[in-house]
């Protein structure tokens, strides 16, 4: 097979014993004789994967019993209508740090009074705004942790004086997370967790059932929760790398480990930026996100931007073309990318350099 460096913003690299895994299961799923798309997801065999995924969640970020683990559909973007459906009753508060926050951030405002508490909009969202204030008569404080596309990152569990929702589609399960200090959170598979497909769920239960509006079926958690999430057939292939990409991160140490990992990968590759002349990053250095790594070419070489895009591809390295929004060069490192990915993006920032100077 090809050798190549996956920096991919999602979907992303994952696991090879987790992809492996799910290749033997496309052929015989767990000894039924039936592929893992094909067999019933009312099968005892079924049953047990959902159970046993379930419970990876919980072990891993240590989720309290009163917090409900969903499975469900429609990426996080059918999360940034689902949020204030089931829990926004008159106003909702939000940070802007990023594309995905200023959506959420719009779908609010059809739902009642949505108040943007800060934006750093001001400087290409390079940065995560400090010093704002959280109206303490919000419903709730929205905020992403994570911002794919320009590369900063809210790492640590604030404090809020109302409840506190995090889109965490970027960086979940890369760090421990204090679960009690949110109450919710969500985010798409396709990074740290899994494939495409599936969209995971954690929320309080004494938050739901409070809004007076009508919540349309499919989109009320109290309609996922009794059910197991699967009210309707769920996304069985999703969750099954899910599954399998959670054991992995287990076996590799848990969440404290993957922290140690992340940051050191980061590091590498950050430490490279700051010295190489020829680049520059683009996030404010507090800020910078430990999930993707964004970067420019410096005033002096922004010609070589193309020749070095092509001198990359040459030797292995893919996706990291910055987002079109906002060019330049973005690699996501998330949990299953390997360190040797990183050295082999730094050796030739660094040969690149010596060629070009």
């Amino acid at each position: 097979m090809k050798k190549v460096h996956n920096f991919n913003a999602g979907p992303c690299v994952l696991p090879r014993e987790a992809v492996n895994t799910a290749i033997e299961a496309l052929t015989d799923f767990a000894g039924t004789g039936m592929s893992v798309i094909e067999v019933s997801h009312r099968s005892k065999e079924w049953e047990a994967q959902m159970a046993e995924c379930e419970a990876l969640w919980r072990e891993l970020l240590e989720i309290p019993e009163n917090y409900k683990v969903l499975f469900l559909g429609g990426g996080a973007s059918m999360q940034f209508c689902m949020v204030p459906f089931n829990l926004m009753e008159k106003k909702a508060a939000y940070l802007e740090t990023g594309v995905w926050a200023k959506k959420a951030f719009k779908e609010a405002k059809g739902f009642g009074e949505a108040v943007k508490v800060a934006t750093s909009e001001d400087k290409i969202y390079s940065y995560i705004p400090k010093g704002y204030e959280i109206p303490k008569d919000a419903d709730y404080f929205h905020i992403t942790t994570n911002n794919t596309i320009y590369g900063t990152e809210i790492k640590y569990d604030m404090d809020s004086p109302v409840t506190l929702i995090a889109d965490m589609s970027s960086d979940i399960m890369s760090r421990p997370v204090n679960i009690k200090k949110y109450g919710l959170i969500y985010g798409g598979a396709q990074k740290n967790v899994g494939p495409a497909g599936v969209t995971f769920v954690i929320v309080r239960e004494d938050l739901l059932g409070k809004v007076t509006r009508y919540i349309p079926t499919m989109l009320d958690y109290r309609t996922h929760i009794p059910e197991g999430s699967m009210f309707n057939t769920p996304p069985v292939f999703s969750i099954f790398v899910m599954k399998e990409t959670l054991k992995w991160v287990k076996k590799m140490g848990g969440l404290k480990a993957m922290q140690k990992h992340n940051e050191d990968k980061a590091a590498l590759l950050y430490n490279e930026i700051d010295r190489n002349s020829m680049f520059v990053g683009t996030a404010a250095k507090e800020d910078r996100s430990l999930m993707n790594v964004c970067f420019v070419m410096t005033e002096p070489y922004k010609d070589k931007e193309e020749d070095f895009m092509k001198f990359a591809k040459e030797r292995g390295m893919v996706g990291i073309k910055g987002h079109r929004s906002v060019g330049g060069f973005r690699a996501s490192i998330y949990n299953a990318c390997p360190v040797d990915s990183i050295k082999a993006l730094v050796e030739c920032m660094q040969e690149f350099e010596k060629l070009n100077k």
